[in-house]
């Protein structure tokens, strides 16, 4: 008769076993408690030296706990620590089992390194630091990033001046396309919001740039003359992207590029409704800087050209009759060239003396030349007045 078939024939060889195992923990608990130490339990993280590191193993010496071991998995965490381990280096890990069936005390470093990414991001919110960040995905409202292994969120509007899409149209479509060519990317952010136990993380890019921006933003002063490409076409006006001046553009490349505004009314001398009509995005434009507010930069585009009004008294007159198109009319009165940026207002009032009971839409049509007696000129405001003259 073999020895496993007479261990069967002994009653209560299972329950012997089971005791046996439970003596054997309790064994150890007596052991570590007589040694001063307290009986880890699953879920803590404990320390251990690396005994051998294997593509999908990691051996760690747990001193008196025995030997642990890290599989698959559980070796990948976001802060870089195992890649970086060799023989002897010191590692925390959690404890997942106090013994598995091979034997060893199994943990996972991934968990441990999860409450560690946590705790550094939290360190880093707290301290404003500067960190750089992976791009793993886009969408309509931002980008996906992933810092210390936990996935975030840079938003749209905390994209900096060289990233954010400006897109004439506002069509969602298309800032998703210009976002999608950052996947892959490494930007510079900083942690503006995070919350451990919702797990949310969110980061900005504009926040990190703000000092490197306030410091280009330094050398720059009022009445400076910059070159530079326009960014983005709005209602309001264009941004255009520009190097300060004395800045070596080549060296520092674009991120020594600081982005401002060219309001509608600063384009051109004559009255605007689009500026598309103006410039497009990609145009190379000339401005002048004309105020500087924190990190807003305002510039034109006029004040680097003659303004026309300077010279209005050497072409035109009180009370000369002269020939002008209506660009449009509004509740005021109709606005009017005499040339490309020389215009006058013809009052409402004037036009219902001259053409009593008539709307001006009933006699004045856009686009049209009638003839104007010139009542006012006021070249420092760039205001004239005009009246229609009867046919």
């Amino acid at each position: 008769m073999s020895m496993a078939q007479e261990d069967e024939k002994k009653p209560g060889l299972g329950v012997e076993t089971s005791l046996k195992e439970e003596n054997l923990d309790v064994e150890m608990e007596n052991m570590l408690s007589s040694m001063g130490t307290a009986v880890p339990e699953a879920g803590d993280i404990v320390e251990g030296h690396v005994l051998s590191k294997e593509t999908n193993m990691l051996l760690i010496d747990l001193g008196t706990l025995g030997i642990g071991v890290v599989y698959g998995v559980e070796m990948r965490d976001g802060m870089g620590i195992v890649s970086s381990l060799k023989d002897g280096d010191t590692i925390k890990a959690m404890l997942v089992d106090l013994e598995n069936e091979d034997g060893y005390v199994e943990l996972s470093v991934r968990a441990a390194s999860y409450e560690k990414a946590w705790e550094d991001i939290e360190e880093k919110e707290q301290e404003k630091s500067t960190l750089p960040t992976k791009i793993l995905d886009a969408n309509k409202g931002g980008l996906i990033v992933e810092v210390n292994g936990i996935t975030g969120f840079l938003p749209v509007s905390q994209l900096s001046s060289q990233n954010y899409p400006r897109v004439e149209d506002g069509d969602k479509n298309k800032i998703l396309e210009i976002l999608k060519k950052l996947i892959g990317k490494e930007l510079d952010v900083r942690i503006i919001d995070c919350d451990r136990e919702a797990e949310k993380l969110i980061v900005s890019e504009k926040a990190a740039q703000s000092e490197k921006e306030m410091e280009l933003i330094s050398q720059l002063k009022k009445g400076d003359a910059i070159e530079g490409e326009v960014s983005g076409v709005v209602d309001f006006g264009a941004f255009v992207k520009f190097y300060p001046p004395g800045v070596p553009t080549r060296e520092n490349g674009a991120d020594a590029r600081l982005e401002g505004l060219v309001h509608i009314s600063e384009l051109a001398w004559q009255l605007i409704d689009n500026p598309r009509e103006i410039v497009k995005a990609g145009d190379l434009v000339k401005a002048k800087v004309i105020g500087i507010e924190e990190a807003r930069i305002s510039l034109s585009m006029k004040a680097l050209k003659k303004d026309p009004w300077a010279a209005v008294g050497e072409k035109y007159s009180v009370g000369d009759e002269v020939e002008g198109k209506v660009d449009k009319i509004n509740p005021f009165g109709a606005f009017v060239y005499l040339d490309q940026n020389i215009h006058g207002l013809a009052h409402i009032s004037e036009f219902k003396d001259v053409y009593p009971g008539k709307m001006m839409e009933e006699v004045l049509s856009p686009g049209e030349m009638y003839r104007w007696k010139i009542l006012s000129i006021e070249p420092q405001e760039h205001r004239m007045g005009l009246m229609l003259l009867k046919k």
